[in-house]
């Protein structure tokens, strides 16, 4: 109150000065408004002096006659501890507590305003009002709420834990519906003040009462109450003074840290909140006679020190510019908590305005977004948002990523927008808010984190989360924007670069897809279903798993796959020629999380997914007859060769077996089928930064029977096994099979050793040792040349020289 008066008083003085031409006479007037104001303030009652020696030691301001002091009902330094070191991680949240409470109080006299408009009385405003004193040290929330009797005082702010809105709506006949709403478990709410002041002061009048209520504690182990000295000064409702810590003065004795903390915890609070702030202007004001005067001496002087001869009627300023600070209440929650309305309510552009306030940093209107309410069990609302581009908060990968995207409210006051168990890691994309009435104002993360409620409400916004994006999957093409003079080849050009939104989504958030398929395991088969892939067949168009079952054979039972670091160098991978020739199609998974995803989704629509490059690959249109017969004559036709390769080979392969699979190639390396692809052993070394503790399983070497490679070195093994070219002709297989499906070659060195050797066969050259160095002859030529360089070099010199000497007699 003190503080509005000497504000109110300022304004005075300056308005009076505005319109003075003598200095004298406003000062006069400035003595008299601080007299006027010292008159009617006279002692006040309420006056906070500090004390010296303890700056957060401050003696409270007097109680009326008839105080009385309480003990609380619980172990107050218990509770305390369990306030600030358990309960509330962050001090921000004492002003939320506060707001909520006054928000609390306004929702219970609109209540009853309902059906009786003289609960109002001189009153009618609802509304929250915050102001701050840094002299005084003091942080002071107002409402025009139902206020406390002196009972209500003692009984709701001296026991831990005390619901006073319990009782309202037990008092109501334990009516629910718009009571339902009420927020409850105020006294632990109330003592999140201690978090940062070290005493408390609550003013409170309540219609029921004719007096004005004072409590004031240091939650030291009592509490008093008393009549108001200062009267009715409220009307209605309550005045919560805290006495902030010194320690913590820095932090929120300013405006911009207490408007940071409303709008980040209280945006959407229906009742306006009001926080007393500074504004500045700058107006023109008439000069008194002495400015006026000195001003015409400067513009005098100027003038005569002007010698350009031209005299010009001077210009006298009139008026000067002033700064003006005066103070005002600015409501600082204009945003609306659009997911409380009815959905029919809300247009689009309300969700994509909404969009933007909810998932900061974001420039463009989200893709799709889903309203609903849920009731059941748990009772909440929630719109989710599928983003239209990915935010800086999802550059880093998704392991790291700890930031969840919704907001968590209840009764739209902001809990916890960091919460991360409210939806998995892999959904860290979606955006949103959920507000449940279901859920105490009073908890923490740590405290969420076992909650049954919490839990049921993650499980639905993830449903409903995966709905929206299978919904958007079999969405339509849209049609292309087509202009009335466009030919059919400008329809054919435009409807080809059309895409579908949900391929934009995929490629937007498809890594976030394939990361739920490896660690959601209850939303595994839903989320298969999302998945999108190019194929054989495919023309570089992403394809789904359904689409991929519907082009199956009738006598397929397997969905084939290759991985590959790129979609060129699967289309060139050898393991291809086998289904070409049979037209069956193969899906391109050309991402390094693939190796990972795919372990996971053993058959998807009762159909096995089938690596094409492991061991014992069917494709499963032969005759099992015959290809038993044929594998048992090669394998014996070939016995000696594959015993002599392995023999060759060594450790570097597991084992050399007859290849049902190449078809254009000698031979294949293919994994074991419990092993790793040769693209997943590529990964590994990429992200082992040169770590030789990493295992690499040995490869199974496939050869092709019907190759004349395989004939023709079989015959070498037979009749010459020892020579070099036998040896070169093994191992060249050896090096073009691995370079060929996608392994390294261990040893460079050796590798190239060898193909000087082929090379030097090929070009029919005996020997490799080195000619000796050339000695060139001298010619005239080459003497003019030197001649000549040696001339250039003397004119540098000389001129260098002459140069010296130049600076030298400069000097001189």
């Amino acid at each position: 109150m003190k503080v509005s008066k000497l504000a109110l008083a300022s304004l005075m003085v300056f308005g009076l000065a505005a319109f003075s031409n003598n200095n004298a006479v406003v000062n006069a007037q400035e003595e008299e408004v601080a007299d006027a104001v010292e008159e009617e303030e006279g002692e006040d009652p309420f006056e906070v002096v500090p004390e010296i020696d303890d700056p957060d030691s401050i003696n409270m301001p007097d109680l009326g006659e008839d105080a009385e002091e309480h003990k609380f009902d619980a172990d107050v330094k218990q509770v305390m501890d369990i306030v600030i070191n358990s309960l509330y991680q962050n001090k921000d949240v004492f002003l939320r507590e506060l707001i909520s409470n006054a928000s609390d109080a306004l929702d219970k006299i609109r209540f009853l305003s309902l059906t009786d408009q003289s609960v109002l009385g001189d009153t009618p405003e609802m509304e929250m009002r915050i102001t701050f004193d840094e002299e005084a040290k003091t942080i002071t929330i107002r409402d025009t709420g139902v206020g406390m009797t002196r009972n209500e005082l003692v009984e709701n702010l001296g026991t831990v834990a005390k619901s006073g809105t319990t009782n309202f709506v037990n008092a109501a006949g334990g009516k629910t519906g718009d009571l339902a709403n009420q927020i409850g478990q105020f006294g632990v709410g109330f003592y999140s003040s201690f978090l940062v002041a070290s005493r408390v002061q609550v003013a409170s009048k309540h219609n029921d009462e004719e007096s004005q209520f004072v409590w004031q504690s240091d939650a030291q182990g009592d509490f008093s109450v008393s009549t108001d000295p200062r009267g009715n000064t409220l009307g209605r409702g309550s005045e919560i003074t805290l006495y902030i810590k010194e320690k913590e003065k820095t932090d929120f004795l300013n405006e911009g840290g207490l408007e940071r903390i409303i709008k980040r915890y209280s945006e959407f609070v229906t009742f306006p909140i009001l926080l007393y702030k500074e504004k500045i202007d700058y107006v023109e004001i008439p000069l008194s006679e002495d400015e006026a005067a000195d001003e015409a001496e400067d513009i005098f002087d100027e003038d005569k020190d002007d010698e350009d001869g031209v005299e010009d009627e001077p210009v006298i300023a009139k008026t000067k510019t002033e700064k003006v600070v005066t103070y005002e209440y600015e409501r600082v929650n204009e945003e609306r908590a659009i997911w409380a309305r009815p959905k029919d309510t809300v247009k689009d552009e309300d969700y994509q305005a909404f969009f933007k306030t909810v998932a900061k940093g974001y420039a463009t209107d989200p893709m799709r977004w889903i309203h609903f309410d849920a009731e059941g069990s748990v009772n909440f609302k929630s719109i989710l948002f599928l983003p239209d581009e990915k935010g800086a908060d999802l550059m880093s990968p998704i392991q790291t990523q700890d930031k969840n995207g919704l907001k968590l409210y209840v009764r739209n006051v902001l809990i916890n927008d960091e919460f991360k168990d409210l939806m998995p890691k892999w959904m860290n994309f979606i955006k949103g808010v959920v507000d449940s009435d279901d859920l105490s104002l009073n908890v923490n993360r740590e405290t969420l984190q076992h909650n049954k409620i919490i839990q049921s409400v993650g499980k639905k916004c993830q449903q409903k989360s995966i709905a929206m994006m299978k919904n958007l999957a079999k969405e339509p093409m849209p049609e292309p924007d087509l202009e009335d003079d466009d030919d059919e080849e400008d329809i054919a050009r435009k409807t080809k670069l059309m895409v579908h939104p949900y391929i934009k989504f995929w490629k937007l958030f498809g890594q976030q897809i394939k990361w739920g398929v490896i660690d959601d395991y209850s939303n595994r088969d839903k989320l298969t279903k999302l998945l999108r892939y190019t194929s054989s067949k495919s023309d570089g168009e992403l394809i789904g798993m359904d689409d991929y079952v519907s082009r199956m054979k009738e006598w397929q039972t397997q969905i084939f796959f290759i991985t590959a670091l790129s979609e060129d160098e699967a289309k060139e991978s050898p393991f291809l020629a086998k289904f070409h020739k049979k037209d069956v199609e193969v899906l391109y998974m050309t991402e390094p999380m693939d190796e990972w995803t795919i372990p996971h989704l053993r058959d998807y629509d009762g159909k096995s997914l089938t690596l094409i490059s492991k061991d014992g690959v069917v494709i499963g249109d032969e005759d099992e007859d015959l290809e038993e017969k044929r594998k048992k004559f090669y394998k014996k036709k070939y016995s000696s060769l594959t015993k002599r390769l392995k023999e060759i080979y060594g450790k570097k392969v597991s084992k050399i077996k007859i290849s049902n699979i190449a078809e254009g190639d000698a031979a294949l390396f293919v994994s074991s089928k419990h092993g790793g692809s040769a693209n997943s052993d590529r990964i590994m070394r990429g992200q082992s930064f040169q770590n030789k503790g990493i295992i690499i399983k040995p490869k199974i070497m496939e050869i092709n029977p019907r190759h004349p490679f395989i004939t023709k070195l079989m015959e070498l093994l037979e009749t010459d096994p020892e020579s070099d070219d036998t040896m070169d002709a093994a191992w060249m297989l050896y090096d073009t099979t691995c370079m060929n499906t996608g392994y390294e070659i261990e040893n460079i060195a050796t590798y190239t050793s060898r193909m000087h050797r082929v090379v030097q066969h090929m070009l029919d050259i005996d020997s490799i040792v080195m000619e000796e160095e050339i000695n060139p002859p001298m010619d005239d030529s080459d003497d003019e040349d030197e001649h000549d360089d040696e001339e250039d070099e003397f004119s540098h010199s000389e001129l260098n020289l002459n140069k010296g000497n130049k600076v030298k007699m400069e000097y001189d």
